[in-house]
């Protein structure tokens, strides 16, 4: 069996933001079970000069929906940086993953070479697509989960390797 440009992309995205997703559940969940205002949790950052919890979600959102857009050879939708509350967070993931969901294999396969081009405030980057996904993308969106993720275990929520890890097929299960 050969990896499609699909295979190696899009599903990656879902999954991780599934579990992002999941992990904001458990966090929320966690500070009202504590008697900790949730609100807190969205502000918390790692260091005072990152970013909070809320942008950590939206930045991530915004690496998978403009990933998985320029991969299709698509605008990527614009969704403003306006969440302040756990539901509209939440919401946010939801509506990231509809969007990913909704990108088929066809518009991504056969575009490996496809030239991308990511304006940046004073440059632009070019890259094939498959250079993109590699070495801007992935890296960039894997880096928000991840830091989302940390700042949630820093203020005491039990999240484990497993949460950020969940629903990993084995090749035991996927055989």
């Amino acid at each position: 069996m050969s990896l499609s440009f699909y295979d190696v992309s899009i599903p990656g995205y879902l999954h991780m933001l599934k579990n992002l997703a999941a992990v904001l559940e458990k966090a929320e969940a966690h500070a009202k079970a504590s008697g900790v205002d949730p609100a807190s949790y969205l502000e918390a950052r790692l260091a005072p000069d990152m970013h909070p919890l809320t942008r950590q979600v939206q930045m991530a959102s915004d690496a998978a929906k403009g990933g998985a857009a320029r991969l299709a050879g698509m605008t990527p939708p614009s969704y403003p940086d306006t969440e302040t509350t756990w539901s509209e967070v939440k919401a946010r993931i939801a509506k990231t993953i509809a969007f990913v969901e909704s990108i088929k294999r066809e518009q991504v396969d056969g575009g490996e070479g496809r030239t991308i081009e990511l304006p940046l405030p004073g440059r632009t980057m070019t890259f094939t697509a498959v250079d993109f996904l590699s070495q801007f993308s992935q890296p960039n969106f894997f880096f928000h989960v991840v830091t989302a993720y940390a700042v949630l275990r820093a203020q005491g929520v039990p999240l484990g390797k497993m949460d950020y890890l969940a629903g990993a097929r084995s090749a035991e299960l996927a055989g």
